[in-house]
Parts: C-alpha cells; structure tokens; sequence
C-alpha cells in the first residue's frame, strides 16, 4: 500500500506520495491561496491527493491513508483543526469533509509532530528514546517524541513552544500574549530583525546583500553579509542566535530530551555561523549535569520533505 502526507504551511501546501518503505515517489508544492473558507480547502486537499496518486501510478485503492499536519492544534480524535495562529483556521473537521468527498482516512496533526515523528524514524531522532524537534518557520512549533510516542499532552496541545514567553513585556503576538519566543526567533523574525538593520544602515554590506538580490530581505542575508565580513550582519546573527538559544535552553531544561534537533530554512545555515554558537549557549543557559545525559544539540536531517513524511506516517504507523 502507500500513503500521502500533506504539510499545509504559512504559505506553502507541500505533498508527497510515499510508499511501504517510507520512499518518496512523488512530490507536489503550492501556494497558499484559499484556506480560510472549510471547503476550499478541502478540495485543494482532495485535488492534492488525487494528482499525486495519478503522477506516482498509483491507482487510489492503493491508497491506505492520507495525514494531513497542520500549524496549529489539532484534535486528533476527531481529525479536527482546532486553531492556528498564523493561518484563519478555526474548527474545521477536516477528516470528516475529507472522506465525505474521497472516502479515504484523513489523519490529522500538528505539523511540528508530523516533523518529529518522521525525524524520530528515518532521520536525526534515531536511537532515541526522548526526542525533541523544533521548527524554524513562519512561526515556532516543536515535536515532542516520548518512548517513540507523539506526546499530545492531555489536550493535545503539547509542543506549542512558540507560545512560551522570553519576554512578558515584549513584542505583542497575534496569539494575544506578548513576549512569545518566535517573535524573536521564528524565521518571520529573523527577517525583521534583518529588515531593521538594512534600513538603519543602508551603507553597509548586508544593505548591499539585499539590493543585489532584487529587495529581497531573507533569512539568509544576515548570515550571508556576515560571512563577508559585515559587523551589522553579524550583530543580527548574534541576536538571532541568542533569541534562539533562550528558547531552546527552556525546552531542555523541561523535558531533558536525549537529541532535539532544529529544523526549518534557518537551519541550513553552516555550523560555524548557527549550530555552534548555539551549542555553547545552550550549554551556559541549561541545568548543569553529567558529560553523558547531556541534551545534544543537532540539525534536522529530512529538511522540507520531513513534514510530509511524518504526515503520510500517522496512517502506516496506525497513530489512532
């Protein structure tokens, strides 16, 4: 049999078709257009799955589930979108819209546990028995792997690390508190954060960097004036980084994971400028203890393909 996992982003809709030995045979990438209205995005979802069955060969009685993960909560009993902060959803019983019009299984959940589950199986969680995943994006959301289970926590909410404060008289997020870590280390505010310096400081090489690419500010060109030797560049990717940290040292001094890895754009930056730095800084912030129960910091393993194996892995991992 084979299964399709859809990721629906901030922006982006990715799919992919994946077979019993979790192989990728097939992969679909979209817009973000209509989400907002129940139906709509149903049937883009729908249209999704039957163009990817038809591009991998796949006749859609071969198809034994589609997961769908979503940024925000999930009620996974139901397969209910819940709430997302970032995108206008708000109760969608999404299975149940699903299979009234394919009569195929939907499994739906949290895109940040979809990550951690595919991460825990074929990528930078292996041999792990308590694994965390966070994810770099339009906002925040972490994966929380226990004894190879997604932990939901009693609501099902667990993993909402976006939401965790770093400042409580910060910066307002659209979830109505202030303060929230990803609006100080989501790739969204990275961009800002970028945005801010280049207006600032419009002689300087970083300013340079996004003229030569068209205005485009992006999470890449803070780090890559940096890497020419620009100290505004660099004082955004310090920033950055140390934003970055603060969060994560909270994730492991609650759950003490044995690896969390760090996902998203952001992550593909080189060790020396990201992974490194924020290595040490962790290890300064977190609860001191012996050299072998330390948390390792890593990179995620799967990059944009790991939201949509983890998705098509609810059905084959029969999760519900």
């Amino acid at each position: 049999m084979n299964y399709i996992g859809i990721d629906i982003g901030g922006t982006n809709l990715k799919a992919g078709l994946v077979d019993e030995d979790g192989l990728l045979l097939a992969v679909k990438t979209m817009k973000i257009r209509e989400v907002s209205d129940p139906d709509a995005l149903t049937d883009t979802l729908v249209a999704l799955t039957r163009e990817l069955a038809q591009e991998g060969g796949v006749p859609m009685e071969e198809i034994a589930s589609v997961g769908a993960g979503v940024p925000g909560v999930v009620d996974i009993r139901t397969g209910s979108i819940v709430y997302t902060c970032n995108l206008p959803l708000r109760n969608i019983p999404l299975r149940k819209l699903f299979k009234r019009r394919l009569g195929l299984h939907l499994y739906v959940e949290n895109d940040a546990n979809c990550a951690a589950l595919a991460e825990f199986h074929a990528g930078a969680g292996q041999g792990s028995k308590r694994f965390v995943t966070i994810t770099l994006g339009t906002g925040i959301g972490a994966g929380i792997i226990h004894n190879g289970k997604i932990f939901h926590g009693g609501n099902g909410m667990a993993g909402e690390v976006g939401h965790t404060c770093i400042d409580y008289q910060g910066l307002p997020c659209p979830c109505g508190r202030r303060g929230c870590w990803e609006q100080y280390a989501s790739a969204s505010a990275l961009k800002r954060f970028t945005a801010q310096a280049q207006l600032g400081n419009p002689d300087s090489i970083l300013a340079r960097v996004i003229r030569e690419h068209d205005g485009h500010v992006s999470g890449q060109s803070a780090f890559m004036a940096a890497r020419l030797g620009d100290p505004v560049g660099q004082q955004v990717c310090d920033m950055y980084v140390g934003y970055l940290a603060a969060g994560i040292a909270n994730v492991v001094n609650i759950f003490q994971p044995d690896t969390l890895a760090i996902g998203g754009g952001v992550s593909n930056e080189s060790d020396e400028q990201l992974l490194h730095p924020l290595q040490q800084l962790v290890e300064r912030e977190t609860i001191p203890c012996s050299a072998g129960k330390k948390t390792r910091i890593v990179k995620a393993q799967l990059g944009n393909q790991a939201g949509i194996i983890g998705a098509a892995l609810l059905g084959k991992k029969k999760r519900i």
